[in-house]
């Protein structure tokens, strides 16, 4: 890769301890000298022959073997010597005396000193030079460059038969001529990525340094081989091109006439067997069991049919591809196969579609035909079974059920309908494609069937719904008969709590007139309430026999509750008859008291009988004797107002006020007992 100062190459002969061939290294030099142009041959060549590790005679030979090979073009010849020289004199003397005959100058010198002829950055790190030289990636670009030279002149002269072939004769003679020579020997796609890479290396190693940084200048065999395979690329693609379309056209021709068997394979299926299978196919079936009995028959036609449509599919792909890539010749062939194909299947598909929606339509119905079965006679076997709740909630829930139970059949029964409209327009729609055969029968046998079943379904719906009404009717004067029960045993037990709050809170008994008449008021409101309540509970349970009458059953209230509603009567109005009369004593107590104490002293004359202090002592003991009996009931029961201390406080206050009266009665005996002694 390095020059001399007369930019001439420089050719290095490394020679080692082992014998040397003569015949490969001419060879050897053939070779390298066939490699540069020839501008670069006439500047000349400087060889330098590493004799360091070599001996004389080798040395001797080579440089005489070099007037043989390159006399023209050897302009000086570099004999690098070892430390250990050989005999100067005879060296010297031997070059000296063939200089004439040799034509070229030949210099003895060191390694150290090879710089004074040629430059250091021309000499590789072997002779003390700086120029960079891998003599491996050499070689591998060389058998590269080698291998594609071969490979692409030997592709290039079979694409030219094979393509100049397809351009000579009639039809049947350029399909003999493709025949025989169609497959290259070698790939061309390969041939063109590695001449592709080759370029790539060359040029990309023009530009870029070595890796110590120093810029390396390409060999003139490198720079002469890019145009090389520049050229040889071209004309690979060239002729590759032309290659692909001779393939293409044959490629074309041989699918074209595959797929106008595939298409006449496919349309004759279709219009003889296929079409055979659906003919044959009319029924809807009369149940559930046998609609899926049809749909799986149909399902193993369509898998049938299925096959061909992969087939249509896959058919309808490669003539769109030829229709965008096709010629003007084959465009209306490729036309009328495609419009042929897509009319044939199309109806095929629309008449499997129309027969599947048919069964599926008629499965639809019958399964809402069979839950409106179900539904029907759940809801009448629950109609038939007699009516013995245990409360008025779960009269309520029953009767919800039953609605729900009702709705849900007046649901089922549209969607009934729906259904078999909706069918027996599909079964209209059937004449349309039927090849001509006459459907009149066996569409005549399934409108029959399905109009019958929606009938029948009607029917059964409107003898329901008349148990259903007979039932509801019964159901609301349950209802309404457990409520008035529940509401006469609600009535006892609030005369029940208000018994219980006149016995335990109403034991007040004022602590002046005023006040117990205010009490004794409020005592005839409470009692006016409860009178109401026990009135609410009589009318309440004469409402229950009377239903109990309708519905012919015997109440469990008219034994117990009316006998509980007047007994809890009976104890209120006796204990109520007792605290009005202790009120009403209280207040004619606390209203003869007041009296007298609030007389005044100035007034005896008022006061003079003294039956008027009696009759008040004698209705306060009276009203504390009263306090401590209890109410005796009917039943002989005994009850008392409030708790003991209750009554101890009330009776307290009552005994405080007949000290005040005693005490005024002392108060006016008194002035009496002193007159006299005046």
């Amino acid at each position: 890769g390095g020059k001399d100062r007369r930019s001439g190459l420089i050719l290095t002969i490394p020679l080692c301890l082992e014998q040397t061939s003569m015949d490969e290294l001419s060879v050897t030099l053939d070779y390298l000298l066939s490699i540069p142009s020839e501008k670069c041959k006439a500047r000349g060549f400087t060889v330098i022959v590493d004799g360091r590790k070599s001996q004389w005679n080798v040395v001797k030979t080579v440089v005489l073997m070099l007037q043989n090979v390159v006399p023209a073009e050897v302009s000086l010849v570099c004999v690098v010597k070892p430390d250990e020289f050989w005999d100067k004199k005879v060296t010297h003397f031997c070059f000296w005396k063939e200089k004439d005959r040799l034509g070229f100058e030949v210099i003895l010198v060191s390694a150290n000193k090879l710089t004074r002829y040629i430059e250091p950055c021309q000499l590789t790190e072997d002779f003390g030079g700086t120029l960079t030289y891998d003599h491996m990636d050499w070689l591998n670009k060389r058998l590269v460059f080698e291998k594609f030279t071969k490979e692409s002149t030997s592709l290039l002269d079979e694409l030219a038969l094979i393509n100049n072939g397809s351009d000579k004769g009639s039809q049947q003679e350029k399909e003999r001529s493709i025949d025989l020579n169609f497959l290259p020997s070698v790939d061309p796609e390969t041939v063109l990525q590695t001449g592709h890479e080759l370029l790539s290396e060359l040029q990309q190693r023009r530009f870029n340094g070595s890796d110590g940084g120093v810029s390396w200048s390409p060999m003139d065999d490198e720079l002469l081989a890019q145009p090389q395979v520049m050229k040889l690329l071209d004309s690979l693609r060239e002729q590759y091109t032309r290659y692909q379309e001779v393939c293409r056209q044959r490629s074309k021709r041989t699918q074209l006439e595959e797929i106008q068997q595939k298409v006449m394979q496919v349309v004759n299926w279709l219009e003889g067997p296929g079409s055979e299978q659906l003919r044959t196919q009319w029924g809807i079936g009369d149940s559930i069991r046998a609609s899926q009995a049809l749909q799986q028959k149909h399902e193993e036609i369509e898998s049938q049919h299925s096959e061909w449509f992969a087939v249509y599919v896959e058919l309808n792909q490669q003539i769109a591809a030829l229709l965008n890539a096709g010629d003007e010749e084959d465009l209306v062939e490729l036309k009328a196969l495609q419009q042929q194909l897509s009319d044939v299947c199309y109806r095929q598909a629309s008449q499997l579609e129309f027969r599947q929606n048919l069964l599926q339509a008629a499965l639809e119905f019958h399964s809402v035909a069979q839950d409106l079965s179900q539904q029907l006679d759940g809801l009448l076997g629950m109609l038939c079974v007699d009516v013995a709740p245990a409360d008025g909630a779960s009269i309520q829930q029953t009767l919800k059920l039953l609605e729900e139970k009702l709705k849900s059949v007046d649901s089922g029964l549209q969607g009934l309908r729906e259904k078999g409209q909706s069918l027996l327009d599909q079964i209209s729609n059937q004449a349309s494609w039927a090849y001509g055969k006459d459907v009149t029968i066996e569409n005549k046998e399934n409108v029959d069937h399905i109009q019958g079943v929606m009938e029948d379904m009607q029917l059964r719906k409107q003898r329901c719904e008349d148990m259903v009404d007979v039932r509801r009717l019964k159901m609301l004067q349950m209802v309404q008969l457990f409520k008035c029960e529940e509401d006469a045993a609600q009535a006892v037990e609030w005369l029940s709590e208000l018994l219980d709050a006149l016995l335990k809170t109403h034991i007040r008994l004022g602590d002046d007139a005023q006040e117990t008449k205010v009490l004794l008021e409020k005592h005839r409101k409470f009692v006016d309430v409860a009178q109401s309540t026990y009135d609410y509970g009589r009318q309440l349970l004469q409402a229950t026999v009377v239903l109990c009458q309708s519905l012919r059953c015997t109440s469990r209230s008219s034994g117990d509750t009316l006998p509980r509603l007047n007994r809890v009567w009976k104890q209120f109005t006796v204990t109520s008859d007792e605290r009005v009369h202790r009120l009403e004593t209280a207040v004619a107590f606390h209203s003869s008291a007041e009296k007298i104490l609030q007389e005044c002293p100035e007034q005896p004359e008022a006061f003079n009988e003294v039956e008027q202090f009696d009759e008040i002592e004698a209705v306060g003991k009276s009203l504390l004797d009263r306090l401590t009996v209890p109410v005796v009931y009917p039943d002989g029961s005994e009850q008392y107002f409030g708790s003991p201390s209750d009554m101890a406080s009330a009776a307290e206050h009552i005994r405080e006020k007949m000290k005040l009266v005693s005490l005024k009665k002392q108060q006016l005996r008194q002035p009496e007992a002193t007159t006299p002694d005046s």
